[in-house]
Formats: structure tokens, C-alpha cells, sequence
């Protein structure tokens, strides 16, 4: 069979640990034999950050907005115990919090439905994509201890100097702590901007929720911009579309979540984000069932698996024992990208093949084909576990009778 060809690049951003063995695996067995794959590639593994000083995480965001389009395998963001593991020269930053800075973008994540894994609310019978805001909040905070008899103020200065106070607490009788968060105008238009134009290209229904009612400055001026950009840009096109949106209270949003069908994009704050995201995962099967994409303004996607490296699974490998993992979402990370680059190239036969790649995934999944961790989850009999390589060949077999 010929090759299918690619007219431009994809950013092909390498990682860490098991994630990083299962990634040569899928692009030798799945990818290659069928593409003739265009990457710029980064070797963004823990090792290389630390030679190049975190460089080549810098030069993989600027060339997926050159390119606009990437793909980045699950990475280390390195604890105490990781700089003496690796003899790292510091404490690297996460590589994930770095590139949404750069490419200013939002994080969707969306389930993969597949039968027999069963989502713990019966009345999920549609995936629910959550948009986080992946900008600010405490993952840009400054907090600190405070002694019994200190008090504590918001100082904002302006560009003349002059000095607005507000007091936080007064530590009279106790020590406590302290946290200073802030967000921008401009970010959270970039988040408002991704999120409608993410729907109108998905063609579901958006909620967004804050707690304006408690954050009468802070979480209201999230819902202000929402609504001055939906009014002034989107309104027309989401009527067109025949889709929503809507803004409500997230204590308010989460029992509506609970009682829905799925089948709409949930934004969220970034804390509100990070937490939600797990939970969804869990609450409809698993991280490894999870697509995660980054969506800049400009219009750059940088697609990737929702879950980590794996790093149990990678000392059993190192052991020369073999593993079980789940590929799942690795390979959908492949295919988005694939998916996306065909899209923006007009080369539908790109997409085609991600198409049958996905669907050749999950019918080996629902022919009871799975790794150890999903069989848990499965209710089908006669569950088969393989090990990864094994599962990847099983889903090579049902590729080529789709191809």
C-alpha cells in the first residue's frame, strides 16, 4: 500500500519513562507502515531538558506556532526526589505549565466511549469535554506564613505610584497563612475566545461556571469578559449552529453535570479544571480512556495523552518484565494531531486514516482485547489482557482490515 503523505510537519514532542517506549511502539506499528510521517521533533525526556536548561521546551512550543500543530508524549515534571534520581542541575517547572504559557492556551479533555467500560453515572450516554483554563489562579500564586499579630493587605500600586490598600486579615490572636493570586484580562479573553470557537468546531452547547457571587471582582470578571466576547463575536454563530451558551454558579453547574446526558463542553477556572478532569476521567472509566488537546487563540493544537509516564510500569520494562499498559490515549494524542494536520492541509486522507485508527482502537477494546488495568473495568466476558506490544498489534490487525 502506498504511503500516505503529508504536506506539512507535525511538532512531535518525545517524553519520559514507559510513555516513551509505548510512543516508539505506536509510531513503528500503527503510524509508519501506513504514513510518511512529517515531524520536528524534540526530545523533551527529563534528561535532555535538564542538558539544554528546559531550552528545547521553549523551542517546541515556538514551533508548534510556527507549525500548528503538535503532539507531546507524558513527561516528568520533577519532584525532590526526581533532581536526585536524574542529577538534575534544578527543579525543572512542568513542561505542560510552560507551553500553555507560550502557545496561551486551554486544555479540552474529552472521554473515549468504549462498550463494556460503563461510566459510573448511568445517564452519561455522551462524552463531557472540560475546558480549563490553564492560566493563573494558585498555579501562579504567592503565599506565605504569618506570625500571631501581623496583618496582612492587598497592595496594588499603579503606574504613578500611587498605592491602593486593602486589608486582608488582621492575625490578631493566631498565626495563619496567606495567598495572593492573580489572572489577566488578557488570558481569560484568550480562554473565552478558545472555548466558543472549540464549540462552534464541535458543534456542542458551552457552560462555563465561576463563583461570582462569593468573588465579586475576581471570579465576576471572568463572567463579564465570557459574556462581552460571546455577545459581541459568537452570539450570531452559535444560533447559526444552533448550540448555547450559558453561564451559572459552579456549585450550581456540578449537579447539572450529575443529572445530564453529557454531550456539551464544560469551561472551567483553572483549579476547577485540574480537579473536574480527574474526576470525569474516573467517573467515565479511566486517565487512559482520556484525549487531551491545547488549543492556543492563533489556532495552534498540541495534542497529548491526559495521563503521566506510567513510572511502575517503566522500572517492570527496565527489569526486562513485561508490562501491561494502556496505549489508548497515546495513540488518540497521534491521531488528533493527524487528524488536525489533515484538516488544516486539506488532505482528507489523513483524517481518514486517524478516523479508522480510532476506530480500530476501540474495536479491539470492545472485542475484549485490553491491558490489565481496563479489564478492571470492563464488564464483557472473556476478557483477553495482553501486554502493550501484544495490544498494539491486536489493533494493528483490525487496521488492516479497515485500510
Amino acid at each position: 500500500m502506498k504511503k500516505i503523505e503529508m504536506k506539512n510537519p507535525v511538532v512531535e514532542m518525545d517524553g519520559d519513562e514507559m510513555t516513551r517506549v509505548i510512543w516508539k511502539w505506536i509510531k513503528d506499528i500503527l503510524i509508519l507502515p501506513y504514513v510518511d510521517l512529517k515531524t520536528e521533533y524534540y526530545d523533551l525526556g527529563l534528561k535532555n531538558r535538564d542538558i539544554t536548561d528546559d531550552r528545547v521546551t521553549v523551542e517546541s512550543a515556538e514551533a508548534t506556532k510556527k507549525y500548528g500543530v503538535a503532539v507531546k508524549c507524558a513527561t516528568i515534571t520533577p519532584n525532590a526526589q526526581r533532581v536526585e534520581e536524574y542529577g538534575l542541575k534544578e527543579m525543572w517547572k512542568s513542561p505542560n505549565g510552560t507551553i500553555r504559557a507560550i502557545l496561551d492556551g486551554t486544555v479540552f479533555r474529552t472521554p473515549i466511549l468504549v462498550k463494556g467500560i460503563d461510566p459510573y453515572i448511568p445517564t452519561w450516554t455522551k462524552p463531557i469535554t472540560i475546558a480549563r483554563h490553564a492560566y493563573g489562579d494558585i498555579y501562579k500564586n504567592t503565599e506565605a506564613r504569618v506570625k500571631k499579630g501581623s496583618k496582612a493587605e492587598l497592595v496594588i500600586t499603579d503606574e504613578d505610584g500611587v498605592e491602593t490598600r486593602k486589608l486582608i486579615h488582621d492575625f490578631t490572636d493566631t498565626d495563619g497563612i496567606v495567598q495572593g493570586v492573580h489572572n489577566t484580562d488578557k488570558s481569560i479573553a484568550s480562554f473565552a475566545r478558545s472555548c466558543f470557537s472549540f464549540a462552534l468546531e464541535r458543534g456542542e452547547t458551552l457552560w462555563f461556571a465561576a463563583k461570582d457571587t462569593i468573588s465579586k471582582t475576581y471570579d465576576h470578571r471572568f463572567k463579564d469578559i465570557f459574556a462581552e466576547i460571546f455577545e459581541n463575536e459568537y452570539k450570531e454563530k452559535f444560533a447559526e449552529a444552533g448550540i448555547e451558551y450559558f453561564y451559572t454558579l459552579i456549585d450550581d453547574v456540578v449537579a447539572r453535570v450529575i443529572r445530564s446526558e453529557g454531550g456539551f463542553i464544560w469551561a472551567c477556572k483553572n483549579y476547577d479544571g485540574d480537579v473536574m478532569s480527574d474526576m470525569l476521567a474516573t467517573a467515565y472509566g479511566s486517565l487512559g480512556l482520556m484525549t487531551s488537546v491545547l488549543v492556543s487563540p492563533s489556532g495552534a493544537y498540541e495534542y497529548e495523552a491526559a495521563h503521566g509516564t506510567v513510572t511502575r510500569h517503566y522500572y517492570q520494562y527496565l527489569e526486562g518484565k513485561k508490562e501491561s499498559t494502556n496505549p489508548i490515549a497515546t495513540i488518540f494524542a497521534w491521531t488528533g494531531a493527524l487528524r488536525k494536520r489533515g484538516e488544516l492541509d486539506g488532505t482528507p486522507e489523513l483524517c481518514d486514516f486517524a478516523d479508522k485508527l480510532e476506530r480500530a482502537s476501540v474495536k479491539t477494546m470492545e472485542d475484549g482485547i485490553m491491558d490489565k488495568n481496563l479489564s478492571l473495568l470492563s464488564k464483557l466476558e472473556n476478557k483477553k489482557i495482553v501486554y502493550s506490544e501484544e495490544f498494539l498489534h491486536e489493533i494493528k490487525e483490525r487496521l488492516d482490515r479497515m485500510m
